[in-house]
C-alpha cells in the first residue's frame, strides 16, 4: 500500500535506531532548578514570587503579561533562591525564577483534588480555559499556546483534527514511545477535542519507520469511529504542520494562511497527552519527555524528566562522554539549536539534547553556489532558496517577501543538501527577522 506524503522533501539518515526501543525512563531532578519566564511563543512572564518564598509542586510562579502567552508553574517544592535574568537554551537573556529543590514534591492542593469527573458537562469555554491555566504550549517544538490553537474563529469549521506522530527529525524518538506507551492517554485526550469540535474526525499520522507504533495506535483506535491511523512515508518535514495536513486530508494551506481556515487542528503527540492531563488529573505542564542521544553519550535514552533542571544534569544521567563531543544541540539536527553552554534549563519546548562527535559533524567549507538548483527540488514549500538567500545576504527585503521568504518554514532542507555547503536556511531565518522586527 502507497503511504501518503507530500510534495518535495528530503530522506536523511534518521539513526532513531540509538533510542526507539528504550522504555522511557522516569529521571527526578538535582538541587537547583531554572524555571524561565518565556517558555512560549509570545509575551514573556512575570514572576509572581520573590528570593525566599516557598513553592509548592504545581504552584503558578509565572503570569502571561499579554493575550499570546502561557503560565509557568514550578515542577518541584522548594525555596525561591533567587529571580534573576539568566541565559536560557538559545542564548538570550530572560528573567528566571531559580527553586532550590527540597525534595519532598509537595504539591498544592489543587493537584490532589484536580480534574473534573466528566468533561462532556463542559463547555468549550470552560475546557479551553483549564488548558490556558495549565500553561499548555506545542509540544513539538513551536511552544506555541495550545488554548489559541483550540479557540478558531467563530466562521471556521474544525473539520480535521490531525496528530503529528510523524516525528520526522532525525535522532529523535520521544513521541515514538509515547505512543507505545501511553497510547490510551493519546486517545483518551482525543476524545476531549472531539467533544469539543462535534464536526471532526482524528487522524494519528504516523511515519512508517515506526510500524509498532502504528501497530498500537491502530488497536486502541479499532473501536473509535472517530478515530483513524494515518500511515505516512517517511520523509522530512513530514511532521511539518501545513504538509502534514496535505499528507492525511489532501488538503493544501494557501500562503499567509492558518490550518484552521482550512478547517484542520494539528496537535503533537504529546500535547495531546497533556490536554488529557490538564483536563481529567488538573495537572499543568511540569514535565516532557526527552530524547537524549547521539555518539556522545554512552547510554541514549528517552527521559521523562521535571521542567527546569539543566541540560547538563540530564546529560550526565545518560553518560554523557564531554571530550568527545564537539556539538550539542537543542531538538533535532535539522532545525535544533546548537547551546554554546549546557549550564541551561530543560524548557517546555525541549523535544531532545543531540551531541555530536566529530564524525557525525560536516566541517566542510563554504564555497559559491553552482546553481544546481538542488535546493529548489527539496523545498517542501516549493520556493527558491538561492534566490532568497542573495535576498537576505544583501538585505532586499522587499525581493524576498516577494520571493514568498516568509513562507519558508525554516526546516533546513536545502542546507541539507546544498553541495556549496551554503548556509541558506540561517540568511533567511535572519531575513525574515528583520522583516518581522520592520
Amino acid at each position: 500500500m502507497k503511504h501518503l506524503s507530500f510534495k518535495k522533501g528530503i530522506h536523511p539518515k534518521y539513526h532513531k535506531e540509538l533510542t526507539n526501543a528504550k522504555p522511557i525512563e522516569l529521571l527526578l531532578p538535582k538541587e537547583e532548578l531554572v524555571y524561565p519566564m518565556q517558555q512560549h511563543i509570545g509575551s514573556p512572564c512575570k514572576p509572581l514570587v520573590k528570593k525566599g518564598d516557598r513553592v509548592l509542586v504545581g504552584q503558578k510562579i509565572g503570569e502571561p503579561t499579554g493575550f499570546v502567552g502561557a503560565p509557568i508553574h514550578s515542577s518541584v517544592s522548594g525555596t525561591v533562591k533567587v529571580v534573576e535574568e539568566r541565559v536560557n537554551h538559545q542564548g538570550h537573556l530572560v528573567m528566571c525564577v531559580v527553586v532550590t529543590n527540597d525534595f519532598t514534591y509537595e504539591e498544592i492542593l489543587e493537584l490532589k483534588d484536580g480534574g473534573v469527573e466528566d468533561y462532556t458537562k463542559l463547555t468549550n469555554e470552560e475546557i479551553v480555559a483549564i488548558i490556558k491555566e495549565a500553561g499548555l504550549v506545542g509540544m513539538g517544538g513551536a511552544t506555541f499556546p495550545t488554548f489559541i490553537k483550540l479557540s478558531p474563529p467563530k466562521d471556521k469549521v474544525i473539520k480535521h483534527i490531525i496528530v503529528n506522530g510523524a516525528e520526522c527529525e532525525p535522532y529523535l524518538t520521544s513521541d515514538h514511545r509515547v505512543m507505545l506507551e501511553e497510547g490510551e492517554r493519546i486517545i483518551a485526550g482525543l476524545k476531549i477535542l472531539l467533544h469539543m469540535f462535534k464536526d471532526a474526525t482524528a487522524f494519528v499520522g504516523i511515519e512508517d519507520n515506526k510500524m509498532d507504533a502504528v501497530e498500537n495506535m491502530s488497536r486502541l483506535c479499532e473501536k473509535e469511529s472517530k478515530i483513524a491511523v494515518k500511515v505516512l512515508e517517511t520523509k522530512y518535514p513530514q511532521g511539518s504542520e501545513k504538509h502534514l495536513i496535505y499528507a492525511t486530508t489532501g488538503l493544501e494551506v494557501p500562503s499567509g494562511k492558518l490550518p484552521a481556515d482550512v478547517g484542520a487542528i494539528v496537535l503533537n503527540v504529546d500535547s495531546i497527552v497533556a490536554i488529557w492531563r490538564a483536563v481529567t488529573k488538573g495537572r499543568p505542564i511540569m514535565r516532557r519527555i526527552v530524547t537524549v542521544t547521539g555518539n556522545g553519550v554512552k547510554n541514549p535514552t528517552n527521559f521523562k524528566i521535571r521542567l527546569g533542571m539543566s541540560f547538563r544534569d540530564v546529560l550526565e544521567a545518560a553518560g554523557w562522554d564531554e571530550q568527545a563531543t564537539v556539538k550539542v544541540i537543542s531538538g533535532g539536527p535539522m532545525m535544533g539549536a546548537a547551546l554554546s553552554s549546557v549550564d541551561v534549563p530543560i524548557g517546555k519546548g525541549t523535544s531532545a539534547i543531540l551531541c555530536l562527535t566529530e564524525d557525525e559533524v560536516d566541517t566542510t567549507p563554504t564555497s559559491n553556489c553552482i546553481r544546481c538548483g538542488k535546493c529548489i527540488q527539496a523545498c517542501p514549500m516549493r520556493l527558491v532558496p538561492n534566490a532568497l538567500h542573495h535576498s537576505a545576504l544583501h538585505h532586499e527585503d522587499d525581493e524576498f517577501k516577494a520571493y514568498y521568504g516568509m513562507d519558508c518554514i525554516e526546516c533546513g532542507s536545502c542546507s541539507y543538501v546544498c553541495p556549496a555547503k551554503r548556509q541558506l536556511v540561517q540568511s533567511i531565518r535572519t531575513a525574515k527577522n528583520r522583516v518581522r522586527q520592520k
